[in-house]
């Protein structure tokens, strides 16, 4: 059998199937594993260099974690706590909250992200009467129905934009916000079906002493989630082949034909079973071909992708004022502030970790600064070093960093993250359906169910479902 893409998503496929009798071979076009998996040094530093942590509440990324060696270097982060750049401060996020929709008013108003008129018009979705909600509809539309237009763009849209690097506006709220768009059916209030889905605040302890801290919600690895991809390809036992782009899928009589290469020179590789593990659009090219999938395909070409870019930063830590705020972890940036960067993370804060250099009499601390949501397209046109002294120029502002940067990392994420619009659970019904039609093939990735580690590992454990019920029907 063939994977189609070196992704997570693949080399968890791949792994899954490691125990299947037919022998599986990963294809990916790009040089190396792992997609947005990867590290590299800054100012000596190993970090990652995309994805750098990953949700512990879902098991599927800690579980394969540990099922390929590498539990033992699951570390937790220093803090969690966070905030939002609103009107020329930094405001720490409010703390009972489901992606930016609070489940606690006045922890709202505390937070200080909202002016006066702004949370006057939050706290009218405890009076109004329910809001009707006839099939999928953009996050902005329900969401400020609620609670306003301020709050939308204060807190729901730089939170999705952090995850999607997609708009409000445009973004499902079925597919974004499934649970709360469930909690909601039955609550007037959408606070209150925050509320529902939100554990209550730990009580304190009846001896009066400090109450018991939440579990951290992210984790990562010491060495940096890039180290993921190599793990797991090794325990999968797959033949794997880099530079091997696919351009061509046939149904044959028995099974499917690849043809991989250039047109030139193309390579056709006959398999019993294929997973495509790959980025929307480049699945509806191959799916054009099939007959009977062309549903699937046309859904698939439907998804947009938006593209988007990392600038991390090595600054000596006496750079930075001592009352700048580092024991957040970070801060996120509303569209409506209209700056270049959109997300800091303090990665140095986050993961102390990575702040244990010894025989530094001045450490470093690395910053990494997201830049580029969907539409923006036109600054990431700038070159590296017009990125780095925009993320450097913000950066300054907003946390009072003094000087230039002693060294910086531009990683340049081309089409990266899907954009789950109105309409996509109804679009991704349509591909499942079509792709249940053809015998021995799957599909897999983060197109589909979620664009975290983990959704993308559990896409792959389907797909490898499939292909193994495949292989030995009920």
């Amino acid at each position: 059998m063939v994977i189609v893409g070196g992704g997570i998503a693949g080399l968890a496929a791949a792994w899954f199937l490691r125990d299947e009798p037919a022998d599986v071979t990963v294809l990916e076009g790009s040089p190396r594993l792992g997609g947005k998996l990867t590290a590299s040094e800054v100012a000596g530093v190993s970090v990652d260099a995309g994805a750098e942590a990953l949700l512990r509440r879902r098991p599927e990324g800690t579980d394969l974690i540990k099922a390929v060696g590498l539990g033992e270097q699951l570390v937790l982060p220093g803090t969690t706590a966070s905030g939002i750049w609103s009107r020329g401060a930094v405001h720490p996020l409010p703390p009972r909250q489901f992606m930016g929709v609070p489940a606690d008013l006045d922890g709202l108003a505390a937070s200080g992200v909202l002016s006066p008129a702004g949370l006057a018009r939050a706290r009218q979705d405890l009076e109004l009467p329910p809001t009707a909600r006839d099939g999928d509809v953009p996050v902005a539309a329900y969401v400020g129905a609620r609670f306003g237009p301020e709050l939308v763009d204060r807190l729901v849209d730089p939170l999705l934009g952090g995850v999607y690097a997609g708009r409000s506006d445009e973004l499902s709220f079925e597919a974004t916000l499934g649970p709360l768009a469930a909690a909601a059916g039955p609550h007037r209030s959408l606070a209150e079906a925050a509320a529902s889905l939100i554990p209550a605040p730990p009580a304190a302890p009846a001896d009066g002493g400090e109450p018991a801290p939440r579990p951290a919600v992210f984790t990562t690895l010491a060495g940096g989630l890039g180290e993921l991809p190599a793990a797991v390809a090794a325990a999968a036992k797959a033949t794997i082949r880099t530079r091997a782009t696919v351009r061509e899928l046939a149904r044959t009589q028995h099974g499917w034909r690849l043809t991989v290469g250039s047109a030139a020179d193309p390579e056709y590789l006959e398999a019993d079973a294929v997973v495509l593990a790959l980025p929307a659009r480049p699945a509806a090219r191959l799916l054009n071909g099939v007959p009977g999938a062309s549903a699937a395909a046309a859904a698939l070409a439907a998804i947009e992708y938006a593209s988007m870019a990392i600038v991390t930063l090595a600054y000596p830590r006496s750079r930075f004022p001592a009352t700048q705020g580092q024991a957040r972890s970070g801060y996120l940036v509303p569209a409506v502030e209209r700056q270049a960067v959109k997300a800091v993370t303090f990665s140095t804060v986050k993961w102390p970790h990575l702040a244990a250099q010894p025989g530094r009499d001045d450490p470093i601390d690395i910053v990494r600064c997201s830049i580029g949501r969907i539409g923006e397209e036109s600054v990431l046109q700038r070159d590296d070093t017009d990125l780095v002294a925009l993320a450097a120029a913000d950066l300054a502002e907003q946390t009072g960093a003094q000087g230039p940067p002693v060294d910086a990392r531009v990683t340049r994420w081309g089409g990266g993250l899907p954009q789950y619009a109105v309409g996509h659970l109804d679009r991704v019904a349509t591909i499942e359906t079509a792709i249940a039609a053809q015998p021995g093939l799957a599909v897999c990735g983060a197109a589909y169910a979620g664009v975290g580690i983990p959704a993308c590992i559990g896409t792959a454990q389907r797909a490898a479902d499939r292909i193994r019920d495949f292989f030995i029907p009920e």
